[in-house]
């Protein structure tokens, strides 16, 4: 979240960003709700001083009356606070992060193309696209899934499973030589952890899956377990920043997605991701958030993928991020000339979700400040088998296996 104080001294500058951002919030009602809980928490802390005061010594019997009263103006008062407080929060928490001045304003289609990396095949025949290829070569099962789990659930098989894993392994092997700590995390987190991450959206547009009776959610990204796994910590970045390769299984109920672009692989409920997560300094953040998006370009080179890097624009990007790159892979799924389809993203969230879940760093005797955090897509085996499959396919059906992943799968060829 935004510190309440700079809200205050940037009002225009706040509602400026909320409506590049085409988040809705009204911030004078926060102001007004922000003076009314510093008032009374002011009159709190000032009657508690005074009990404070009176009670030093032997109080008389007026004294004890007095302070009695004292107590229960205090408890009235605190009870005036406490109803305040949960819409003083829910104004605060959907004010969105500030934005880099860089980013490019305004709707989805506004994104800037900065740089465009790879060959786009020519193919001498008609290509079709991944759902087809993989049904044809008993790598996919939608229909099964469908039918044991519910609509845009699958069962992968034969070597789109290896597949799945030579990528899981290629990625963790580039990612460990960066320096990247493995972590397997939960497929669950708290609804608090859930709601400092940014990615608890309610009704309608809630993208998660609840455990009913529980405070408890299905994960959507390793972003939210592995910013919840140094929650109330003061970290030691002396060292350097902290750098996580986290593995997990991804639940999105993707609400609101009916009408765009949902074929095969593309958009699902279930899938595994090996998410890149850093926790830094304040003033090393632009320059890991390059790094990350350089790893991204390097996974993708590797694997001799033609796709390009898009700058995303202020009205597209999720209440945390203050700066989002995506990288699109060419597809032949998609319809008409724009065929790029996102396969990774990567954010610099400055401290906007430390500050929710209470993340600092010290260093010496200076006093704790927040820390900054940032994310990124190393591998998600929905969007990569997708870009893989569509741009190695073959005029026989088969398909091609990138050299780079040849020594984890065994085999230079799909479906022979």
């Amino acid at each position: 979240m935004i510190d309440i104080k700079f809200i205050r001294e940037n009002v225009e500058l706040v509602k400026e960003n909320c409506t590049n951002r085409n988040v809705t919030v009204d911030i004078d009602r926060l102001l007004a709700l922000d003076e009314t809980r510093r008032g009374l928490q002011q009159e709190i802390d000032d009657l508690k001083s005074v009990r404070n005061a009176t009670s030093k010594g032997k109080p008389s019997e007026e004294d004890i009356a007095a302070m009695k009263e004292l107590g229960e103006k205090i408890k009235r008062i605190e009870g005036d606070f406490k109803s305040v407080e949960p819409e003083y929060l829910d104004h605060l928490l959907l004010v969105p992060n500030l934005t880099h001045p860089d980013s490019p304003i305004g709707g989805e289609s506004d994104f800037v193309v900065v740089e465009e990396r790879g060959t786009v095949p020519t193919f001498s025949f008609d290509p079709k696209d991944h759902e087809a290829i993989m049904t044809d070569l008993d790598l996919l099962d939608f229909e099964r899934g469908a039918k044991v789990a519910g609509s845009k659930f699958y069962y992968v098989k034969n070597d789109a499973v290896r597949l799945n894993q030579a990528l899981l392994n290629y990625g963790m092997d580039v990612l460990e030589k960066h320096g990247y700590t493995l972590l397997e995390t939960p497929d669950l987190a708290k609804d608090q952890i859930l709601e400092a991450s940014g990615f608890n959206p309610r009704g309608a547009e809630s993208q998660t899956y609840k455990i009913e009776e529980t405070d408890l959610n299905l994960i959507g990204t390793a972003e939210i377990t592995v910013l919840g796994y140094h929650a109330d910590e003061v970290l030691d970045l002396s060292a350097g920043p902290k750098k996580y390769a986290a593995l997990s299984h991804c639940y999105r109920r993707e609400a609101g997605s009916y009408g765009r672009e949902s074929k095969g692989l593309y958009r699902v409920h279930q899938f595994t991701k090996l998410e890149m997560f850093i926790f830094c300094k304040p003033e090393e953040s632009e320059a890991l958030h390059t790094e990350l998006l350089n790893i991204e370009k390097e996974i993708c080179d590797g694997l001799g993928l033609a796709y390009r890097v898009i700058d995303i624009p202020t009205g597209d990007l999720g209440g945390p991020a203050y700066r989002k790159y995506d990288l699109e892979a060419w597809m032949t799924m998609k319809e008409g000339e724009d065929k790029y389809g996102e396969i990774t993203s990567t954010s610099n969230c400055t401290d906007y979700q430390a500050r929710r879940l209470n993340i600092k760093h010290k260093e010496g005797e200076s006093k704790p400040e927040f820390v900054h955090t940032l994310n990124g897509t190393a591998i998600v085996l929905s969007r990569f088998p997708i870009a893989i499959v569509e741009q190695y396919q073959n005029e026989d059906g088969t398909v091609t296996v990138p050299e780079v992943l040849r020594k984890y799968m065994g085999k230079d060829i799909i479906g022979v």
